[in-house]
């Protein structure tokens, strides 16, 4: 009988039928036996003998992947593979898988949401109002304002038609480009310094490479426009976060709102000290219809991968 490690606390949380699937394919589940993310030590141990994982952010370095002898399949819970080493499972033929635009709309809904909250400083008003402090503080419009927007993915896509019912000038990065998006929603090529030294409001899509790692930093952030918001759903890795701290304790830009960091848990972030930040869990695709169908794609993905792999039938 095939096994399979499951890692994502969230995996079939609402909608059960993803074990049913399990089941009638002869697969046996292996359950995250944490309740958090497993350490490097713990993948190591849990995937001995097993022939496919679901993968959440737990690490999956080459010494994993090698260790992982009887591993035919890595099927990631969500679309970001920079946890997993690429060139290893190549190397050691593990077919990896992603779950394309399963939480794009959820993680788009939830980038808008933290531009909108941190630009009406909706968290510090419910925190001042709950502790008995009804004195007004001015927030920043968003309606009619330039928007950059690092990635022009699913999300990135999902964000600018969001944008286009504020009245929103567009900006937008990426290594490659759909024009045919770019033309029917009025969006504007531009460079990273470009956006950084246009725009009122930036969110962050794209993925965590080398290129991209700390791309936003002392000397990218000094660029940017003093009533900036800036907004990271991606990957913590591409903004360095002290960097970041310094930049908005000194209000040298307006607001933050980072739902991922380079470290997770990130209790340790000096972001948390600050009243201009708004900080997630790494939830943006935390609703019950992404979770649905990331937890439907991913399982798909991996029985059918081992069926090509001649590991079920």
């Amino acid at each position: 009988m095939a096994k399979v490690l499951i890692t994502p606390r969230s995996f079939a949380k609402y909608d059960q039928s993803p074990y049913k699937k399990f089941e009638e394919a002869g697969i046996e589940v292996i359950a995250n036996p944490s309740g958090g993310i497993l350490s490097k030590e713990e993948m190591i141990h849990h995937l001995k003998n097993v022939d496919g994982v679901i993968l959440g952010v737990d690490p999956m370095d080459k010494e994993v992947i090698t260790s992982a002898t009887a591993l035919s399949v890595i099927s990631k819970y969500g679309v970001g593979t920079d946890n997993i080493d690429l060139d290893a499972a190549k190397e050691a033929d593990v077919k990896v898988t992603i779950t394309a635009n399963a939480n794009s709309e959820a993680v788009a809904d939830y980038a808008y949401t933290l531009m909108l909250s941190v630009a009406r400083r909706v968290v510090e008003i419910h925190d001042g109002c709950k502790n008995r402090d009804w004195t007004k503080k001015i927030a920043i419009d968003m309606h009619g304002k330039k928007l950059g927007v690092l990635g022009l993915g699913a999300i990135g896509q999902g964000v600018i038609r969001r944008a286009k019912g504020f009245a929103m000038d567009i900006y937008g990065y990426d290594i490659n480009y759909n024009e045919e998006f770019l033309n029917e929603h009025n969006v504007k090529k531009a460079t990273i310094t470009e956006i950084l030294k246009t725009c009122d409001f930036i969110s962050i899509h794209m993925p965590l490479t080398p290129a991209t790692k700390h791309v936003i930093n002392k000397d990218t952030l000094k660029l940017a426009k003093t009533n900036l918001v800036l907004v990271n759903t991606a990957r913590g890795g591409i903004i360095e976060e002290n960097d970041l701290y310094e930049a908005l304790k000194a209000k040298q830009i307006f607001g933050a709102g980072i739902d991922v960091f380079e470290e997770e848990p990130a209790y340790n972030s000096p972001l948390l000290e600050l009243e201009n930040v708004i900080v997630g869990s790494h939830c943006g695709a935390s609703t019950v219809g992404a979770v649905d169908k990331m937890s439907e794609i991913a399982t798909d993905n991996l029985i059918e991968a081992l069926k090509q792999r001649g590991k079920i039938k």
